[in-house]
């Protein structure tokens, strides 16, 4: 039910308001891609910012014999991101060929603590927390686990649609299943 009327709200207010969208994602795996592209096509947000892992159910780092499985998804990707018509920045992840996403994504990739002003307010962009962590911006950008800091905002955690300059942000969540998806054993308690 919560979803429903975040995602009334975010609909409303892009509806009613002129500001710059930023939409911020991060460790996505395959599972979601549709879930983003109807996200994209719903809100048409001017500015997509990926903090790292953008095929986050294949795990590079630790298996780099599935790099054409991770090309592959990352092909799926960045159709749907350049699609959009929406000015991009990248963060390579743990989880990245950083190669891989400069031929998809170009001068879109960015390094990991990169500071950029979006209408008047600064953002910085890390795939982990200690990247940004410490570091003076209005926005900080990132992802890789569950961690939350002052002033963050954890693309783990959710889709988060940020409305500049007036810094409004609302929190979208993932569908059921994609911290399986990205590998994530879930806790079980009693």
């Amino acid at each position: 039910m919560l979803g429903f009327l975040r995602r009334r709200k975010l609909r409303k207010l892009r509806g009613n308001s002129e500001e710059t969208l930023v939409m911020h994602i991060g460790d996505t795996p395959e599972s979601v891609y549709r879930f983003i592209e109807e996200l994209i096509d719903e809100y048409r947000p001017d500015v997509i910012i990926h903090t790292g892992d953008l095929v986050d159910n294949v795990k590079l780092e630790r298996r780099p014999e599935l790099k054409p499985a991770y090309e592959a998804g990352l092909r799926k990707l960045a159709r749907i991101l350049k699609g959009s018509g929406a000015k991009l920045y990248i963060v390579p992840g743990n989880e990245d060929s950083r190669e891989l996403l400069e031929k998809f994504f170009g001068d879109s990739v960015v390094e990991p603590g990169s500071l950029v002003e979006i209408e008047g307010k600064t953002l910085v962009l890390g795939h982990c927390w200690r990247d940004v962590a410490g570091r003076d911006a209005d926005f900080k950008l990132y992802g890789h686990n569950f961690k939350a800091i002052p002033g963050g905002l954890n693309a783990v955690l959710g889709v988060n649609f940020i409305f500049l300059p007036s810094g409004r942000v609302i929190k979208i969540d993932y569908p059921v299943g994609t911290d399986t998806a990205r590998g994530y054993k879930l806790r079980r308690g009693l």
